[in-house]
């Protein structure tokens, strides 16, 4: 389908759990063992190695899988616990501590198959609790798996973070500029408080192997009315669809993985399942599918002049056009190629209205 995957591993079956597991524990989050999640992070890289014989077509090979993820969501108690320890009359974060082991052989045991393959770490979930409470908040669980302090400062770590990439899930309590309440919890524009960190630790080898660490975002999403009527409406859904990537890609995130690419069934309720897919449950593409393909953003926060940003689903000559007394004219023009992202100043300002075009596809309008 020409899609690349992202394979990701989570949930300890119950001889891979510390015994006894509580009986409030969700189930394969109770202090997974780090060496049997190595073994299995072994055993799936050479699986999908490429030179693996598929069992189910004699002759031929399983595909390559370059990209494994370790875990998911481990500052959740629903993924990883505990999530917190008492410990000299205070609460200390413990799931941070737990989950460098698991990364650490989840990283050794990819590595020793396909030293090419790329571990992401485990996409972290956006909120958090006060200490001591079920979640332990983003920023917070990545500074002490980094072993920097809130201040900044580097503190002791015999057994530094192994990880290609970072990830996280930044949903949002509201629109994508709409900054997340509470200091370490990490909303949409709030990836600085991810990268800090991130920055000391690779400058103190706090994080290995030395060099950079991209940042990827492996979940993000809103639900749609339609389907939920309670959801964001359709309209809404589509413009903040093109604003969050454009957010994002302002944050330096290069990849973005949408959830869901379809809506999933109302089973029980709408409550409790997603209405988040670029496509409605029948298949039929949502008005926001066009957004994330070709989204388009006219950026006017700022004083100076308004900022157009897109990305062109194919290569071509890009038009940027602007609804000017009642006739579309254009105001930009460029080459592009394919995937090319455009973050230009707009020299015509004269209407609010504009759509991109571009080997025969057009954007959504962006309107005021």
């Amino acid at each position: 389908a020409g899609l690349t995957p992202i394979i990701v591993v989570t949930g300890a079956p119950t001889w891979a759990q510390a015994a006894p597991v509580p009986a409030s524990s969700s189930p394969g989050a109770w202090e997974p063992n780090d060496a049997d999640f190595g073994q299995f992070a072994q055993a799936l890289a050479t699986r999908y190695s490429g030179g693996y014989a598929d069992p189910l077509h004699p002759g031929q090979m399983l595909p390559r899988v370059r990209y494994l993820q370790a875990w998911n969501e481990p500052n959740l108690p629903l993924d990883l616990a505990p999530q917190w320890i008492r410990s000299n009359g205070r609460w200390i974060a413990e799931s941070p501590i737990l989950y460098r082991g698991l990364l650490n052989a989840f990283y050794a045991g990819v590595k020793s198959v396909a030293p090419s393959d790329v571990v992401i770490s485990a996409g972290t979930a956006p909120f958090g609790d006060p200490p001591g409470g079920q979640r332990v908040p983003p920023a917070e669980f990545d500074r002490d798996l980094f072993c920097v302090s809130a201040a900044m400062a580097p503190l002791p770590c015999p057994d530094p973070a192994h990880f290609d990439v970072l990830a996280h899930h930044p949903y949002a309590v509201g629109g994508p500029y709409t900054h997340a309440l509470d200091a370490d919890d990490v909303s949409i524009p709030d990836l600085y408080k991810l990268e800090r960190p991130l920055a000391v630790a690779e400058r103190t080898g706090r994080v290995l192997p030395a060099g950079p660490k991209p940042i990827w975002v492996t979940e993000v999403s809103y639900d749609s009315d339609p389907p939920d009527p309670t959801a964001v409406p359709m309209a809404t859904f589509a413009r903040w669809t093109a604003e969050t990537l454009y957010e994002l890609w302002k944050e330096g995130v290069s990849v973005i993985t949408w959830y869901l690419i379809r809506d999933q069934p109302p089973i029980p309720s709408y409550s409790d399942s997603y209405q988040s897919g670029m496509y409605f449950l029948n298949g039929q593409a949502k008005t926001a599918q066009r957004a994330f393909r070709f989204p388009l953003v006219v950026d006017r926060r700022g004083r100076g002049k308004p900022i157009v940003w897109t990305r062109a689903p194919v290569a071509g000559t890009l038009r940027i056009e602007g609804l000017i007394g009642g006739r579309w004219e254009v105001v930009l023009e460029t080459p592009v190629t394919q995937h090319e992202v455009l973050d230009l100043h707009l020299r015509a300002s004269r209407t609010e209205s504009f759509r991109a075009l571009v080997g025969g596809e057009s954007s959504l309008i962006w309107g005021p």
